[in-house]
Order: C-alpha cells, then sequence, then structure tokens
C-alpha cells in the first residue's frame, strides 16, 4: 500500500550543490529559531540556504546567511533576511558538531529545510568534507558511467 504524503510536509529549500562540492560523512535534523513573519515567507516559498552554512559558536549552533525573503504584510514586526537563526539540536549532537569542525576540519552544510508532519520547520544539517576538483570529475565519471549503465541495461533487457 503507498504512503500517502502529508499535506503539512512540504520541502522549502534544497542545497542541491551541497553534495556536488562536499563529501557528505553524515546528517542530523535541526530545529530552527524563527520569527512570525519568517514562518509566513517560508510558507509562502521565499527561502534559499544555498550559500550558507553552521557554526557551533559560544556553545550554541548557529545558521549563517541563511535568507528568508521579507514578509510583506509585516510592516512593522518584520525581520532581517540574512541575520543569523539559532538551530535547536541536542547537547549530545553538539559536542558531536563542535568535535567534527574544531578537530577534524569539517563543514556543517545544509541541505534541505522543509516542514515537518507536523508543520514545524526542519533543517537537514549534513557533517561534510571539501572535495577537491579531482574528486568531483571523479564522482561526475561515476555518475555518467552508471547512467550509460542503466541505458546499456534497459535496451539488452
Amino acid at each position: 500500500m503507498a504512503e500517502k504524503s502529508d499535506p503539512n510536509s512540504k520541502l522549502i529549500a534544497e542545497n542541491r550543490r551541497a553534495r556536488y562540492d562536499f563529501a557528505i560523512e553524515s546528517d542530523i535534523e535541526a530545529g530552527i529559531m524563527l520569527l512570525g513573519s519568517e514562518v509566513k515567507s517560508l510558507r509562502l516559498g521565499g527561502s534559499n540556504i544555498a550559500e550558507s552554512y553552521a557554526s557551533v559558536e559560544g556553545g550554541e549552533l548557529w545558521l549563517i546567511n541563511g535568507y528568508i525573503a521579507p514578509y510583506v504584510r509585516a510592516k512593522t514586526f518584520g525581520h532581517e533576511e540574512r541575520r543569523r537563526r539559532k538551530l535547536l539540536v541536542s547537547k549530545k549532537e553538539l559536542v558531536r558538531l563542535w568535535n567534527a569542525t574544531a578537530r577534524e576540519g569539517m563543514t556543517i552544510v545544509p541541505l534541505k529545510m522543509y516542514f515537518n508532519d507536523r508543520g514545524i520547520v526542519k533543517i537537514k544539517l549534513g557533517i561534510a568534507k571539501g572535495k577537491k576538483n579531482q574528486d568531483k570529475r571523479a564522482t561526475e565519471a561515476k555518475r555518467d558511467w552508471d547512467r550509460q549503465k542503466a541505458r546499456l541495461m534497459k535496451q539488452n533487457g
């Protein structure tokens, strides 16, 4: 039986370039602290996380340079488009993220921002290591070969 898609869960923004530029080691889900005008703007679909990253500062996790479009109807109580937003994770995950970035030289990259099944904004973060140019070429060659292999299997099968 096919699963029913929940009307509340909806993809807001996706960082498709992250998988090209970084080798994703693991990922976690985090909550994000938003203002009311930011949530309303996200429901309309105005956001971008392509140039953003997350960082552990002062014992807290922050999303830096994430864009959420201004909400037109919130005149007095609006928000800054590129303000730093606090991300909510458990202390255990925060320690793991801090160790990965400080000791191992990893980067925390946002992969997706979405509304979960309860209608709450969540962000999926990837703990990643940057790829060099030769790594990117190898990934492209493997992807091309996989496509070609699938075509051959489809023709012969």
